[in-house]
């Protein structure tokens, strides 16, 4: 399989953000990023997807659309949406109908930044998902890079002390925001975790002075989701794009926090007899399945199953495991940078059935 990084959710000029097109391309390419995934605010725009081609790099443009209801106050529901190839922010007032239009036009839905906390001293209110009654969403944001910040910057004075230090902030997903996606795929959901960067590089005012923070270089280095792909990329735009989005549809991906160290190279892939099976994969159970777990550098790993943890290993590259029951099974790292411990992987599940 191959394996390229998407860094998806993010804004320009057009919405929120300060950048362009261009700016976000030259960005990806210094950090290595394959595809980038624009989504702004109830805006989308047919005929900028391309591929970049340097003397540095290869870097896929592609455009999807972060929709919400500009009219409510405060804006919840805010629904990242992929490969629709229309506009549908008109349908934002309802989150279901939003949804259900997003499915007729053959596109994906993810909830964005699902559980996040408000920064009153900035004037950022909390807009979390509130509808969680809606049905046929492809999957959730799982990790919002610039949500976190709201969570852990609860003073103005870390707020400034993390603006010039962003590398202090990732943790991880919130643990709520894992449990709720454990309960969603426990009712029998596939549910597709995304990490996103929600990058704005964003512009920061102090008296006379003035600092971009966050830029896009940085959410590129930071949290990406890793795709695996059969066939290669790059062959021309359309097949590029219907690449991307079927292994997205397919959860054949994990998110990877790559700043501390690069998250490429991780596999978690089940065998039963002659069957295999990778991330967002269904396996018949059939006695026994083997799991095995392969890491870019030696860190602290642990499996879960039907959102418990099974296993757990510390300081291992190679990992193998003998399941005995059907569940659903998925894997979460963390790797120690800058004195802490933090997330670093979180796989899509493989879902062995009876």
């Amino acid at each position: 399989m191959n394996e390229y990084i998407l860094n998806l959710h993010m804004h320009t000029l057009l919405s929120d953000g300060v950048g362009t097109y261009d700016d976000i391309l030259q960005a990806a390419l210094e950090a290595g990023i394959d595809v980038v995934l624009v989504t702004d605010h109830n805006v989308w725009v047919q005929g900028a997807e391309k591929i970049l081609q340097t003397e540095k790099g290869r870097v896929l443009l592609l455009i999807g659309e972060e929709v919400h209801d500009q009219a409510r106050n405060p804006q919840k529901n805010h629904l990242l949406v992929f490969n629709a190839r229309r506009e549908l922010a008109r349908f934002a007032f309802d989150p279901q109908k939003l949804i259900d239009e997003v499915i007729k036009s053959g596109g994906m839905s993810f909830l964005a930044h699902p559980m996040e906390t408000d920064m009153p001293f900035f004037g950022e209110p909390d807009i979390s998902w509130e509808d969680w009654q809606a049905e046929g969403f492809t999957g959730i944001e799982l990790w919002n890079g610039l949500s976190e910040f709201k969570a852990v910057a609860r003073t103005k004075a870390q707020a400034i002390i993390y603006g010039f230090f962003p590398d202090r902030i990732p943790h991880g997903p919130p643990n709520i925001l894992l449990k709720k996606w454990d309960e969603l795929m426990n009712s029998g959901k596939r549910m597709i975790a995304i990490g996103g960067s929600d990058a704005h590089a964003l512009i920061i005012h102090l008296g006379p002075f003035h600092r971009e923070i966050f830029p896009y270089g940085f959410h590129f280095r930071a949290v990406n989701t890793h795709l695996l792909i059969e066939d290669e990329l790059w062959e021309d735009l359309e097949s590029s794009r219907s690449r991307v989005f079927a292994a997205l549809k397919a959860g054949h991906c994990f998110v990877g926090y790559d700043l501390p160290h690069p998250t490429r190279g991780f596999r978690f892939i089940a065998t039963s007899g002659v069957i295999r099976a990778i991330m967002g994969d269904e396996l018949v159970f059939r006695g026994e399945v083997n799991f095995t777990i392969t890491l870019p550098r030696k860190c602290d790993c642990r499996l879960l199953r039907n959102g418990e943890v099974i296993s757990r290993w510390q300081d291992q590259e190679m990992i193998s495991h003998k399941g005995t029951t059907s569940g659903i099974y998925r894997v979460e790292c963390s790797i120690h940078y800058k004195g802490k411990s933090r997330g670093w992987i979180f796989s899509n599940p493989i879902y062995v059935r009876e």
